[in-house]
């Protein structure tokens, strides 16, 4: 370094200085980036995995749901999905059906009445 008088060689307590910092800054940045990624794995992954969860569920029933979705059908074959279930299972779909709708028609059954009450009370 004797070529370069504007870069002179740290005496030897001078790079044991300038090494310490070194590793003093390390640490510093160390314990700052497991503090960072602690918080984003402890607050903010679950959240990130549960909506990416969310959103494939999401097209998954979207895909069961609607017969007429071209932009959802072209990326999965939900239209034999379906067929394959309603094959499988069809008297279990039934049977769901027909208690969906007793339920149903327990509810309207529920509000008419409700309905006609609201309308004796008013004449």
């Amino acid at each position: 370094m004797e070529d370069y008088p504007l870069y002179p060689e740290l005496p030897e307590d001078g790079k044991l200085e300038a090494q310490k910092l070194i590793d003093g800054f390390k640490d510093k940045l160390k314990k700052a980036a497991d503090e960072a990624i602690t918080e984003m794995y402890c607050d903010v992954a679950v959240f990130i995995e549960t909506d990416s969860w969310q959103n494939f569920r999401n097209k998954i029933m979207s895909g069961l749901k609607d017969y007429g979705n071209p932009k959802i059908r072209s990326d999965y074959d939900f239209k034999e999905i379906r067929q394959t279930i309603y094959k499988e299972f069809r008297d279990e779909i039934v049977e769901d059906l027909n208690l969906d709708l007793v339920e149903e028609i327990s509810s309207l059954k529920k509000q008419l009445e409700s309905e006609r009450e609201l309308n004796r009370m008013r004449y």
